[in-house]
């Protein structure tokens, strides 16, 4: 009888744990979502996602002007390290021929009775080592030491230059690798927002998606109304506005500035360069590249700047619009100024 009282608690004890075990594994399967569906993440609303979209896209343009200004830095040490290179090679030139020169008075000093120690060190394939030795040119006659004054001042030139060159050629390095780190920074935040417009229909995706690729008229914009150009403060303002009228249509594409394809900086500099005004390349210098206006004073031509990273700028067109190069998926076109967030606006003189 104990026996058999024992085996029952045992067998009472068991299916307590057992229970309690039970419990316990649907507890951790709700955790974990293993029940199924009740508990998965709440699907998102295509609103919800094309903000998603538009957050990718403002964060990609920032990216955008940053590689802009990165390439334009990385183009302007490019051009001065080939200056540099070129002008080391007119310095070589110029010390052959001073070498060549002071080789002349050797030679007619060695006819003369004898080669001069000092000469001898000079013309070697060391010259620097004659440079440290430099006292060693009070020897010589006064137009020998002139020759090797003009030997020792290109060694100085050669020397001066070839460093330049490798600052440039470092900075170069320099840019062309945070080029390369904003060019992966722009091309993620553009694959994740066609992922995102992929999971939406069609019709859900607004009304800007998929404009680029439909457009046919690209570049053949209408021609700028009269009533907006006369109001531009300059013939050049209104032939800037003329010209980004003429691409309204053609492809946001980033990094570009035209004639075919733009991105928003691209197409600002593009038009006024269109019109004789050289403009910086990214909006957070074209910012400053004017004089600055209140919202209140806006005419034609005036560049307008948003977001508070300066990381947008179209041109204005009057009547509260302006023509800009929207993002990857809207063509060039025109916009309300009140569509983003205002941050400032510049005339061109």
């Amino acid at each position: 009888m104990a026996a058999h009282r024992r085996t029952g608690k045992r067998t009472a004890g068991g299916r307590t744990a057992r229970a309690a075990a039970t419990v316990a594994l649907a507890g951790a399967a709700a955790a974990t979502g293993l029940d199924g569906p009740a508990l998965a993440e709440p699907q998102r609303t295509p609103e919800q996602v094309r903000a998603d979209v538009a957050r990718l896209y403002r964060e990609a343009e920032a990216a955008t002007e940053k590689y802009n200004g990165a390439k334009e830095k990385a183009e302007s040490a490019q051009r001065r390290l080939r200056a540099l290179q070129d002008e080391t090679a007119r310095g070589r030139a110029r010390l052959d021929d001073a070498r060549e020169a002071l080789g002349s008075v050797a030679a007619a000093q060695y006819r003369g009775g004898g080669l001069d120690p000092a000469l001898q060190l000079v013309l070697t394939e060391d010259p620097d080592g004659y440079l440290e030795g430099a006292a060693l040119a009070e020897r010589v006659g006064s137009r020998q030491k002139a020759q090797v004054g003009r030997v020792r001042s290109r060694l100085r030139e050669i020397e001066q230059l070839r460093g330049a060159a490798r600052a440039e050629a470092e900075s170069l390095t320099s840019h062309r690798a945070e080029l390369e780190r904003h060019r992966k920074t722009i091309t993620g935040k553009l694959t994740a927002a066609r992922r995102l417009l992929a999971d939406l229909a069609p019709g859900q995706r607004g009304s800007g998606a998929g404009q680029a690729a439909r457009s046919s008229d690209a570049g053949a914009g209408p021609a700028a109304p009269v009533s907006v150009t006369s109001r531009a403060p300059s013939a050049r303002a209104a032939e800037a506005v003329a010209y980004a009228y003429e691409k309204i249509g053609s492809p946001y594409v980033w990094g570009a500035t035209g004639p075919d394809a733009f991105d928003c900086s691209g197409l600002v500099q593009a038009a006024y360069r269109s019109a004789g005004v050289a403009l910086p390349r990214t909006t957070y210098a074209q910012i400053a590249a004017g004089r600055r206006v209140a919202r209140s004073e806006l005419l034609p031509g005036d560049l307008v700047f948003f977001y508070s990273g300066i990381s947008h700028v179209g041109i204005y067109v009057g009547d509260g619009r302006m023509i800009h190069a929207p993002n990857p998926s809207a063509p060039v076109r025109l916009a309300p100024v009140d569509e983003m967030p205002f941050a400032g606006a510049t005339r061109v003189s």
